[in-house]
């Protein structure tokens, strides 16, 4: 029987089969082709993502708006983290702004500040304690003043452009006014919800212009507003050095505007959509009397004994 011929195998001159040899530079080919293609496509696909890109206008989170500065002023009291934090997450979805938190203190609290961290808004926490020659009158204490020329004092040695807003923080806010508010121009109002027996407190405008104030309470103010009620540039805040907040209690908001004079009614710009809304409210938060003390030998190694540490004693 005849068995079948072995196929020769012809060697190169390293031992090499010369077919594999030309199998091997077949592939070597057929990589370094896929490789090129693979390049030339990715080249040409980024020349065209770029082209696309930069037809493509720029988003409104990436455009620089003017700057917003937030005066809140503060004062410990139960309810003090509680509104804060209200207030600083409804700030967290408002673009550049800085949130001055003053309280009136000798001294910052560190409960305080721990709440600022934790919301995240960018904030300066400042003091500014009442004058004492308030603190000891019977009548009615003029609140929140000194925070608020503090915090007009910073914005002199520290802003040039933007908008400032008293903000306080036992109100509640649409964040539309944040954005409507930040084009000031010099000053402009709007209506604010929940105040006095009217139920709202706001420029009267008759086609088109300002000719007067609707509030409960005029006390013969030249501007009867709420302090939620109206903004200021900070470039025209610098052109009126000496404009303040009086230590006058029901007069604070007049007092600050007339400061500010000359200031023309037609130069008060009218927002929410010429006062035909509401997006501002005077809400305030219920008093809460102190927290009574804690019973230390019953609950002084449970987690009663970290939250005794956030509450108001009397």
């Amino acid at each position: 029987m005849l068995l079948p011929q072995a196929k020769e195998v012809k060697l190169n001159g390293s031992g090499v089969s010369n077919n594999n040899s030309n199998n091997k530079m077949a592939l070597g080919k057929s990589i370094k082709m896929y490789l090129t293609i693979f390049v030339a496509t990715t080249c040409v696909y980024m020349v065209l993502y770029q082209y696309h890109m930069s037809r493509q206008p720029l988003a409104t989170n990436e455009v620089i708006k003017p700057p917003l500065y937030i005066i809140t002023p503060t004062y410990r009291r139960p309810e003090q983290l509680a509104e804060l934090t209200r207030l600083g997450y409804t700030l967290k979805h408002v673009v550049n702004l800085l949130w001055l938190v003053i309280e009136d203190a000798n001294r910052t609290n560190p409960l305080v500040a721990h709440t600022l961290d934790r919301i995240g808004v960018p904030y300066e926490y400042l003091v500014a304690p009442m004058p004492e020659q308030y603190k000891l009158t019977k009548r009615a204490k003029p609140r929140g003043v000194s925070n608020r020329n503090r915090g007009l004092d910073y914005l002199r040695a520290n802003a040039t452009e933007g908008v400032l807003y008293f903000a306080d923080d036992d109100n509640t806010y649409d964040i539309n006014i944040f954005e409507q508010m930040r084009y000031t121009k010099k000053v402009s109002m709007w209506p604010v919800g929940l105040v006095t027996k009217t139920g709202v407190s706001s420029p009267i405008i008759r086609e088109g212009k300002l000719e007067g104030y609707y509030d409960g309470w005029i006390g013969g103010r030249k501007y009867p507003v709420d302090m939620a009620g109206f903004a200021v540039s900070v470039k025209f805040l610098h052109e009126r050095p000496q404009a303040k907040m009086p230590f006058k209690p029901g007069y604070e908001e007049d007092g600050f505007l007339r400061s500010l004079a000359p200031l023309d009614n037609a130069e008060i710009e009218l927002l929410a959509d010429e006062c035909r809304e509401i997006l501002t409210w005077h809400t305030q938060t219920k008093k809460n009397s102190p927290a009574l003390p804690l019973n230390m030998t019953r609950y002084g190694h449970t987690n009663l004994a970290f939250i005794e540490k956030l509450l108001v004693r009397p």
